[in-house]
């Protein structure tokens, strides 16, 4: 389905009966990540799932897509479709739209899952990465995609995972180039919500790879320490979903 936000199209799902959960893709991801989980979740459950801006079918907004811009997205998607309460999962940069909509929308929330993401801003060496990544995306922004799709998988798995890697890179090459640089912009500025950590009102999980190349998972542990955050590890990388499935589907019922 499709609903027009700012003269941009929104792409997005809405499935089941229940209570709701909004899932949210990753950078270079679509919602076509959530294929693995979608049926099972719907049956007792309404799932609602999109392209975050300027990524699978939804437009591009401008330069920069913040994570607060992508927030007010799910907010007007979920205004539309008449809900109150959501639980949210977020793969990833997905995880920081579900941390940017906690703070703008708090009395939305049943609870959040962050899986493989963080509540931490980019420290200056990852900003700094962040401009690399926009000047090698410029000069050629297939090469980029492919390299980055890689290198979210833990080492051990890149050759037992080959042909799911080779579809993620299909996916993510549709990307355009607007959408990708506006991400990694978003991404580069977005806020430090630690605080959201140790002093919501709602549950939070935060599922973290033992293997992850992106997330550091000493940063996770700082972080859930002293709060009441649920830290639970997966033995591979930063793509849970595909690495570590089935665990990741039995972590998410056992979520809702």
């Amino acid at each position: 389905m499709k609903i027009n936000y700012k003269n941009t199209l929104i792409n997005y799902t809405d499935s089941g009966k229940g209570d709701a959960i909004v899932l949210l893709h990753g950078f270079l991801e679509n919602l076509s990540m959530w294929d693995f989980c979608l049926e099972s979740l719907a049956k007792n459950n309404r799932v609602i799932t999109l392209d975050l801006l300027g990524h699978g079918q939804t437009g591009c907004l401008g330069y920069i897509h913040t994570m607060e811009e992508m927030a007010t997205v799910v907010h007007f998607i979920l205004q539309k479709l008449r809900i109150r309460k959501v639980s949210l999962i977020g793969h990833s940069m997905g995880g920081y739209v579900a941390l940017a909509f906690a703070e703008l929308h708090p009395n939305y929330i049943r609870k959040i899952m962050l899986l493989n993401s963080t509540a931490k801003a980019d420290n200056e060496e990852r900003k700094v990465n962040r401009e690399r990544a926009i000047e090698a995306v410029k000069q050629n922004k297939n090469t980029f995609t492919q390299l980055a799709v890689s290198n979210l998988f833990s080492p051990d798995n890149r050759a037992r995972l080959s042909a799911e890697i080779e579809q993620v890179r299909t996916e993510a090459l549709q990307t355009p180039l607007q959408g990708v640089i506006a991400a990694i912009e978003g991404m580069k500025i977005r806020k430090n919500r630690e605080y959201l950590l140790q002093e919501n009102s709602f549950p939070i999980t935060l599922v973290g790879g033992k293997n992850d190349p992106v997330l550091n998972p000493e940063d996770l542990i700082d972080q859930a320490k002293n709060t009441t955050t649920t830290l639970i590890w997966l033995p591979d990388g930063h793509m849970s979903h595909i690495e570590n499935q089935q665990e990741v589907l039995d972590l998410m019922h056992q979520f809702i």
